[in-house]
């Protein structure tokens, strides 16, 4: 599956790109590099930056390692992944390309890591690319903002179009608010119709985080974040949707909601929890709260 190309700092930005035509100014949104794409089988096949997975499915629900789940997606995606396979419009895209393998779509899977975003108004995947190999190329951003909404998914929110680079000056560009939560955006993407790209990061989001590793035990830190409102919210989310609740819909949507909401806390950089134990254990104590 075709692999991002790593976008430069306005610094470092491709020659030209400042300097003629027209630029899109995007919100860069803060999470994790993910992409997909629809396999002739009708299965989806999903990646962050580097991997892809295979398995087309989620570990097993009770926790425990089972054949295969050393290919599955790993949970911080999880989100991700059940918000793309809902939402999909797989017949869309069939009709609208011969090779759907050749298409690959590339966003945000969006959990949090600097900013603790409005979680119920922010898609779990905003896309920011379409990549088709029948025309070897990316598509231009306002076919791209088309071919998600088409399809089912949202895009990333457009800040400014058809901006003259000549107009543009990235030294004394100031990055807006964010259309997702109520403070300013990680930054801004700027880019052309020819696939140029470059970032400028708002001040208060280019420090390295340098947040201590995980010390707790799973137990523990099931017991701190799997809360009688997360679990209740959960159920009453599955009621409105006409959907049952029963534990393992509610264990899922627990362990996707912890991995999107305190991935900076579980996930990022060089915290690392027995990834297994931790399911296991937020399985007990989803399992304590619907029984009480």
């Amino acid at each position: 599956m075709k692999q991002y190309p790593p976008v430069p700092r306005a610094a470092d930005a491709p020659p030209g790109l400042f300097d003629s035509g027209h630029l899109w100014i995007q919100e860069k949104v803060d999470g994790s590099h993910f992409r997909f794409r629809l396999r002739e089988s009708g299965m989806l096949q999903f990646g962050d930056r580097m991997r892809t997975y295979d398995a087309d499915r989620l570990p097993s629900p009770n926790g425990r390692r089972e054949s295969g789940d050393a290919d599955a997606i790993p949970v911080p995606y999880h989100h991700a992944v059940r918000h793309v396979r809902e939402r999909f419009d797989r017949e869309a895209l069939r009709n609208s390309v011969g090779d759907v393998s050749s298409v690959v779509f590339f966003g945000v899977a969006t959990h949090r890591r600097a900013i603790d975003y409005d979680w119920d108004r922010l898609p779990p995947f905003l896309g920011f690319d379409v990549w088709n190999a029948d025309e070897k190329g990316f598509l231009p951003p306002d076919a791209v903002e088309q071919i998600y909404d088409r399809l089912g998914l949202r895009s990333v929110n457009t800040l400014r179009k058809e901006v003259r680079a000549a107009d543009f000056d990235p030294e004394s560009y100031e990055v807006p608010d964010s259309a997702w939560y109520d403070g300013p955006a990680a930054g801004v993407v700027v880019r052309n119709k020819t696939g140029q790209r470059a970032t400028i990061l708002h001040p208060d989001f280019r420090a390295e985080d340098d947040a201590a590793p995980v010390e707790a035990s799973a137990d523990e830190l099931a017991r701190r974040y799997t809360t009688r409102q997360r679990v209740e919210n959960i159920a009453r989310e599955l009621e409105d949707r006409g959907r049952p609740v029963t534990f393992d819909a509610v264990y899922d949507r627990t362990v996707e909601t912890l991995a999107r909401e305190e991935h900076h806390r579980l996930f990022d950089g060089d915290r690392s929890i027995d990834v297994s134990a931790f399911r296991s254990a937020v399985a007990a104590r989803t399992q304590e709260l619907l029984e009480n």
